[in-house]
């Protein structure tokens, strides 16, 4: 089905550079990038997938149905993603606020072409009607390394607007906290949008830069014909490995500092937070529990609790999950067992949801959804799509979204400053000014 070809590459950020500029030209692209990170559950540095063309042919898929037959049948990738939205689906819920991005609730493709770079080589896994195109491709790719010169940062400054502005952000966090003394949630992920109206990026290069400022192990960038995502996410949603799943939800967010003794102290007063603490453990008790509707008898596990790891912009508190779960157990399944993500809604899961329908102004739509893969064993790695710019170039509309989870212990100015230091590295990409 897909033939594989390896060659070994010298420079492994001056490749990464040819091969983003060479996917450019194609409609359809999805871009995975680890920055380098690693752990036990990563794996490869950087991988990306091509379609030439949008269209409604086999290789394109808008419902979960077609993909797991296409998964059952064909036995290949598929890339893609999942909205927030599709939680309507999954559960008996609705999205009805303002959506001025209007993406595809859900959107996979079979890709023509798919490369991987890791362990110091390109390694090349096309359709067999495109095996023939590797050599060349390789070449215009090693071109591009070869005679890579620096890439200027996008001249644009962008006009930033907020949905929600900060006064009536306090009523709105006010409210969130009726519903916690109320005993209605114990949590809620409560998120704002910024956006900018009749506007012209350069997605690509503005990917490339608010890249660079953050480095993050799950960075997306996805082009779907005129809808971009441009990830900078810092987050594992779910990722499926043999029988073992792991999920590693983050809450805790804490900004860095200006000088080693500073940044030790912030990281520090993170880690010992009694409200950072509590809101990461509840999340983690969520995320237990959906694992445990699939995972074998005493098999979930926390292997990591509340640990602090240090990002270019922020510090983050981190909690790793697993469970082990049967061998013939349906990928899509699981994932309609855990969707969305814990850290992106609030405990109990459900009641959350409708509270964040009711008090938030816009659609959430890809933001706080999920982009991965799902790879021909039914293996899967979905990262968590925040602090990330949306952009829908036909409508001329460009988005992003932060948030902070809503607790009994929270303060309202407290939670829109942490707002605004998520918000800081896309602002600072969109307006030309320095994060």
């Amino acid at each position: 089905m897909r033939g594989h070809r390896s060659f070994q590459i010298s420079s492994l950020s001056e490749y990464k550079d040819a091969l983003l500029d060479w996917s450019k030209d194609n409609q359809v692209v999805a871009w995975m990038d680890s920055n380098e990170h690693q752990d036990k559950y990563s794996s490869f540095e950087v991988i990306l997938a091509i379609r030439r063309q949008t269209d409604k042919s086999v290789n394109e898929f808008k419902n979960i149905d077609e993909m797991q037959q296409t998964i059952d049948e064909k036995k290949d990738w598929l890339f893609g993603y999942f909205s927030y939205d599709i939680k309507n689906e999954i559960e008996d819920l609705c999205s009805n606020n303002f959506d001025g991005l209007d993406f595809p609730e859900l959107y996979f493709f079979r890709p023509e072409k798919l490369i991987f770079i890791n362990e110091g080589k390109l390694n090349f896994l096309y359709l067999e009607e495109f095996q023939h195109e590797v050599d060349a491709d390789f070449a215009k790719i090693e071109a591009l390394a070869q005679g890579k010169t620096a890439t200027s940062n996008p001249e644009q400054s962008v006009h930033i607007k907020m949905r929600i502005h900060k006064d009536a952000y306090f009523e709105k966090a006010h409210k969130f906290l009726e519903h916690i003394h109320r005993g209605d949630i114990y949590e809620a992920n409560f998120c704002q949008e910024f956006y900018a109206e009749d506007t012209i990026i350069a997605p690509l290069e503005t990917y490339k830069n608010l890249n660079s400022i953050s480095e993050p192990p799950f960075a997306t960038y996805l082009k779907i014909g005129h809808n971009h995502l441009l990830c900078a996410s810092p987050e594992r949603y779910l990722k499926k490995q043999g029988q073992t799943v792991i999920s590693q939800p983050i809450k805790g967010t804490a900004a860095r500092g200006e000088s080693v003794l500073q940044d030790e102290e912030l990281q520090h007063k993170l880690e010992h937070d009694p409200k950072e603490r509590a809101e990461n453990i509840m999340i983690t008790d969520l995320v237990r529990n959906d694992l445990s509707k699939s995972g074998l008898k005493g098999s979930v596990k926390v292997e990591e609790l509340c640990k602090v790891y240090s990002f270019k912009q922020v510090h983050q508190m981190i909690s790793t999950v697993t469970a082990k779960v049967p061998k013939n157990k349906n990928p899509f399944d699981l994932i309609k067992e855990t969707f969305p993500m814990g850290s992106m809604t609030g405990a109990p899961k459900i009641s959350a949801m409708k509270i964040i329908e009711e008090l938030e102004e816009t659609k959430r739509g890809l933001y706080s959804g999920t982009v991965g893969y799902f790879d021909p064993e039914g293996n899967f790695d979905f990262n968590v799509v925040i602090r990330s710019i949306l952009y829908n170039a036909k409508r001329k509309y460009v988005s992003f979204s932060v948030g902070s989870a809503i607790t009994s212990r929270s303060n309202p100015e407290s939670e829109y400053q942490e707002c605004l230091l998520k918000a800081k590295a896309m602002r600072s990409v969109l307006e030309g000014s320095q994060a």
